[in-house]
């Protein structure tokens, strides 16, 4: 099968992303796995100046786009790749994971993990519960099986795609994708959506279809200093970058926390 792990790296450069990209390069390598870092900014997805909730420095700054939005382009991949895979540049692989393409069987369209589902400090089951009603409440058309945690929403920094999903794309360039009308509200970040990612639109576009979802085991997605079991993780994710310890880039420090 051939199989793809796409990743987008623009902007300034950090120790902690050459980091974790290279360790993303050893594990494709190790797999037979095809890598693609996009290193320049292809989609360059705008919001509405005019009805805009985001402040304009989030978008100013980049050039008038946003980026966080570069990752879809690697729709335009399942056309070549049985599987693809988008890992956020922030992931490090653990040497000796184990290949997640084969953690997504042919039945399921998507693949990612949950975030309530992980094993977290009840700090972060606080947020999750907060983050739930502020992206997913107004969003009646989806089922998020509500619990005391929140919603059943993923994570969206690693996600996993059988090529079938195609079909939801409705042969739409990833452009036309994300500027479908009702993805609008997110792309302008408006109400609570000010400071959302694509997290909230792909969460959202998954369930809206009703596609074969697979939630996937919680070691796929190790949130550092959320994750009460972070050395068992094969991928562990430095969100939130610029909460770390000297905004992360001192790797060497990190390496001792999780290997």
């Amino acid at each position: 099968m051939k199989r793809l792990i796409y990743q987008v790296y623009v902007g300034k450069r950090s120790k902690l992303y050459d980091h974790c990209v290279n360790s993303v390069a050893e594990y494709c390598k190790a797999h037979g796995i095809v890598h693609e870092v996009q290193k320049t900014p292809i989609l360059m997805i705008k919001p509405d100046v005019f009805a805009t909730n985001r402040s304009r420095e989030s978008y100013e700054k980049h050039g008038g786009y946003l980026p966080i939005y570069e990752k879809e382009n690697a729709f335009s991949y399942l056309k070549s790749y049985d599987q693809v895979a988008i890992v956020d540049a922030d992931v490090w692989i653990r040497p000796g994971a184990p290949n997640i393409f084969d953690d997504l069987e042919p039945q399921y369209d998507f693949g990612g993990v949950v975030e309530r589902e992980m094993p977290i400090t009840n700090q972060y089951k606080g947020k999750i519960a907060n983050y739930s009603r502020m992206q997913y409440q107004t969003i009646k058309k989806v089922d998020w099986k509500w619990n005391n945690l929140g919603a059943e929403f993923m994570n969206m920094g690693i996600m996993v795609m059988n090529q079938k999903i195609q079909k939801y794309l409705r042969g739409e360039t990833p452009t036309q994708f994300i500027r479908r009308p009702e993805f609008k509200p997110f792309v302008d970040g408006m109400g609570a959506w000010k400071w959302s990612t694509d997290q909230t639109l792909l969460n959202t576009w998954i369930r809206e279809e009703n596609m074969k979802i697979k939630n996937m085991d919680w070691r796929w997605n190790g949130l550092f200093t959320a994750n009460t079991r972070i050395k068992e993780c094969h991928f562990v994710h430095f969100f939130l970058k610029d909460h770390l310890p000297n905004k992360g880039e001192n790797v060497e420090q990190l390496r001792e926390l999780v290997e």
